[in-house]
């Protein structure tokens, strides 16, 4: 690649912080930008549309369409409260469409918004129920089209086990709130894929033991 935008801002607290014009802040998302976008740089198409799912604060969004100007972004979140930063972030980027609400765990979403030559999400099947996972899968797997890819980034247990001491911590807190959400195994999510019709492209390690799942619709 030959641009990497910095959005790493001076030291900012753990959790969210909300700016001017209501442009929100994830220190994770900042922290992570740069190792998702390598990773990406091997599989995105050179030009056509990309549909991210649950865009947060918009600081991914941003970054990658800077990185990748051939490709139209649509940024989504199932928060409208998270529109308003999303957009912020996002202004002056020609190729950013005006973010719009999307549930990612509804049903039918796929195909009221097929056609994608790539589908992202990270960071949020660990924050969902298994049955909302299952089905947000199927409707990803619903959006492409043909030769599309879908990558999803985040912590995952490994033959049921979680990899990291700080996994363990984050999920018996995540648990703490609510017992259905937590880590799924990237064997079963991988497997939910190839049953919605999707073949594995590859498998990528990424820093702080989470992974890079790549999965393409032939």
């Amino acid at each position: 690649m030959t641009h990497k935008p910095d959005l790493r801002p001076a030291a900012l607290p753990s959790s969210w912080s909300h700016e001017q014009n209501g442009r929100r802040f994830s220190p994770s998302a900042a922290r992570n930008v740069e190792p998702i976008a390598e990773a990406l740089s091997d599989v995105l198409p050179q030009a056509g549309r990309v549909l991210e799912l649950a865009s947060g604060s918009g600081q991914h969004v941003a970054a990658f369409a800077r990185l990748w100007p051939a490709l139209t972004w649509q940024p989504t979140d199932g928060n409208g409260d998270n529109l308003a930063s999303i957009a912020d972030w996002a202004e002056g980027v020609a190729n950013i469409l005006p973010p719009v609400v999307l549930n990612a765990c509804a049903k039918g979403w796929g195909r009221a918004h097929a056609g994608q030559d790539a589908v992202l999400l990270a960071n949020l099947l660990h924050l969902i129920s298994t049955p909302e996972a299952e089905l947000l899968l199927a409707e990803a797997a619903q959006a492409l089209a043909p030769g599309g890819v879908f990558c999803l980034y985040g912590p995952f247990r490994r033959d049921g086990a979680l990899v990291t001491e700080g996994d363990v911590a984050f999920e018996a807190r995540l648990k703490g709130q609510d017992p259905a959400i937590g880590y799924k195994d990237i064997g079963w999510v991988e497997g939910r894929l190839h049953a919605a019709g999707l073949v594995s492209d590859r498998l990528v390690e990424m820093p702080a033991g989470n992974l890079l799942l790549v999965t393409r619709r032939p």
